[in-house]
């Protein structure tokens, strides 16, 4: 059941939100009872230094010089607008405003006026209609005019959130500035973790949350990754239903940012969400008497978000094929091989996830497991698949060097209608067909591989364990580290997809959605209602195969699969060494320390080891 938690520090007494707290003259007025403090830390953590304990921040808040933070991400919510009002503005000048007859010289022109019409050659400015012309045009089309005022509304509403933001950005500016002593030139000089300690040193001084007088590491990680917890809890409890089975393709897993924007919709920050605001679950949710009225409600609301997303479907699914073109066309052309690189999936991150763990935490340790997970996709091959990939390459090889040869010899060649296209489509073929030709020299050891992956990944279902040569293992692992090519067709799938699992699939779950809210829900004291996984309590949520007799009461319903409570709690101690865990917890980190020691001394030297294993020495290499 819904509880409330007590801080086990007792730093936090009842009617503590009543105290008078001294604040420091001049900073009193900006950052004294910071009203939302998940919105204040999750902007200090995304405007932060540039490193946090050797990890990178992700590309977009890194960078050189004082204007690290409030520029980078300034200058990105400026060029998103442009580039949306690009993207409209260019597809409808291409729908409307060019002659196309008269580009692909279908037509021929009269420059001169006569009867004869002219042969010279089409410039661009012939192929492009008058401004009378084109608006005309677009008058015409009622599907334009309702399109272009759609993207119009959303460019004002985005807008709107952009200036918002800049004044947001500006604010963390100076409250690194003033509050924190951290000048905007050497922001980069600074780990996350000192930037916690300031934050931590800061509260004691001016109370930015009144209703506690001390502030822990976790508790600022719960405020940045309250909503976040929950999704990955739900993911590990396989409470959503992203997997499907095909008839076809058997097994699948589906989760995009449409379909995960509409689930935080829903259950989060949604007018009919479960949540009556950033910290705090709606009252009905906590009793147990209320969980069936309240499950038809949601199921209700997930019906009518779906159909809403129905209605939009033409408007949005427009918009990704326009985006996905313009993003990935040149690319492709000119690296067609991208296509086949991998990428840890949308459904990976959640899977893959600890508990109270920040977006460049997360970066980094995937960053580290993306090559030994790609050595790991690369080692299955198919022979017959290599035949095919080998002969192909060979046929269009052959005749795309002997249009190079002709074209080298005489450069009229290339006046031949579609033989430009010829040789871009037969380079295409050839590069498509390399990527399935495997390297002569790789080893087969999928059991190393993977066991490199899983020390940077952290987690695998338990019967990957001794299979990681069979088909189905690596079939599991491409839906964490899918290809590229994919994630761009479910993107571009997902605004027909995501209305049908919110009307059909999603419904039968709300039920179990609200038991999940109220069973793994507890209120902490100065931090409001978080997911009681994320407080990485062995005792209620571990799993007895990682802990000793007696160290966990949590059922079946209750323990976390694949001990994500005790990885996490691992994790979240290496990655805050300051911070002082619960009695129960530090008992089981030093009986891990232990293990971990004993281990070592009872280990052969690691030299002995791979002196007496050169093909270990090979697969330990790095550039293996």
């Amino acid at each position: 059941e819904y509880h409330r938690l007590e801080d086990f520090e007792e730093d936090s007494p009842p009617g503590e939100e009543e105290l008078l707290v001294h604040v420091t003259e001049g900073l009193q007025d900006s950052w004294h009872h910071i009203k939302n403090l998940d919105n204040f830390f999750t902007k200090i953590s995304l405007q932060g230094p540039c490193l946090a304990a050797a990890q990178p921040f992700p590309r977009r808040h890194r960078g050189g010089g004082g204007k690290n933070g409030f520029a980078c991400m300034m200058l990105s919510d400026v060029f998103e607008l442009v580039q949306f009002l690009f993207v409209v503005t260019f597809s409808t000048f291409l729908l409307c405003c060019v002659e196309y007859d008269v580009l692909f010289a279908n037509r021929p022109l009269n420059h001169t006026g006569g009867a004869a019409p002219d042969r010279s050659k089409v410039t661009l400015p012939d192929a492009i209609l008058p401004a009378p012309q084109c608006a005309q045009r677009i008058r015409a089309s009622g599907w334009i005019i309702f399109l272009l005022v759609m993207a119009a509304a959303f460019w004002l509403y985005r807008l709107v959130k952009v200036l918002c933001s800049l004044l947001s950005y500006w604010e963390i500016r100076t409250f690194y500035i003033k509050a924190l002593n951290i000048p905007s030139e050497g922001l980069c000089n600074y780990s996350w973790q000192e930037v916690q300690a300031r934050l931590i040193s800061l509260q004691r001084q001016q109370q930015m949350c009144v209703h506690k007088r001390e502030l822990t590491e976790l508790d600022i990680y719960h405020r940045i990754l309250r909503f976040k917890n929950y999704m990955v809890a739900m993911v590990n409890k396989s409470l959503l239903p992203v997997r499907f089975h095909l008839p076809l393709l058997g097994p699948v897993v589906f989760l995009t940012q449409g379909l995960k924007y509409n689930l935080e919709l829903l259950l989060f920050w949604g007018p009919g969400s479960l949540f009556q605001n950033k910290w705090s679950l709606r009252p009905q949710c906590k009793r147990a008497g209320a969980r069936r009225e309240l499950a038809q409600r949601l199921a209700r609301t997930m019906v009518l978000v779906g159909l809403a997303n129905l209605l939009l479907c033409p408007c949005v699914l427009v918009w990704q094929l326009l985006y996905a073109f313009f993003s990935y066309a040149e690319v492709i052309k000119r690296e067609p091989g991208s296509l086949g690189a991998r990428r840890w999936s949308l459904y990976g991150r959640h899977y893959l996830r600890h508990f109270n763990e920040l977006n460049h935490e997360l970066q980094a340790r995937l960053s580290r497991g993306y090559k030994p997970a790609t050595k790991y996709m690369n080692s299955f091959t198919s022979p017959l698949l290599t035949v095919l990939a080998k002969n192909v390459g060979f046929f269009a090889g052959s005749i795309l060097a002997v249009l190079i040869v002709l074209t080298v010899y005489d450069e009229d060649v290339l006046t031949v209608q579609h033989i430009l296209t010829a040789i871009t489509l037969l380079g295409l073929v050839v590069t498509v067909a390399r990527s399935f030709i495997p390297d002569e020299h790789t080893v087969w050891c999928p059991e190393q591989l993977l066991q490199r992956v899983l020390a940077h990944i952290h987690y695998m279902p338990d019967h990957w364990q001794g299979n990681a040569s069979r088909s189905e293992t690596r079939s599991e692992m491409a839906q964490l580290f899918q290809y590229k090519a994919v994630f761009i067709l479910e993107e571009l799938l997902s605004p027909i997809l995501t209305p049908l699992i919110l009307i059909f699939a999603l419904p039968s779950r709300a039920l179990d959605i609200v038991d999940f809210f109220r069973n793994f829900t507890v209120e902490v004291v100065g931090v409001g209602d978080i997911c009681s996984f994320a407080q990485l309590d062995i005792r209620n949520h571990g799993n007895p195969q990682w802990l000793s007799a007696g160290q966990t009461e949590a059922s079946v319903y209750q323990q976390a699969e694949n001990g994500k409570t005790e990885l996490s709690l691992m994790h979240f101690a290496i990655t805050n060494p300051r911070w002082q865990p619960p009695p129960q917890s530090e008992l089981f980190l030093s009986q891990l320390k232990e293990k971990v020691q004993q281990d070592a001394a009872a280990a052969p030297p690691a030299q002995r080891i791979l002196a007496e294993g050169p093909l270990g020495t090979s697969l330990l290499s790095e550039d293996s």
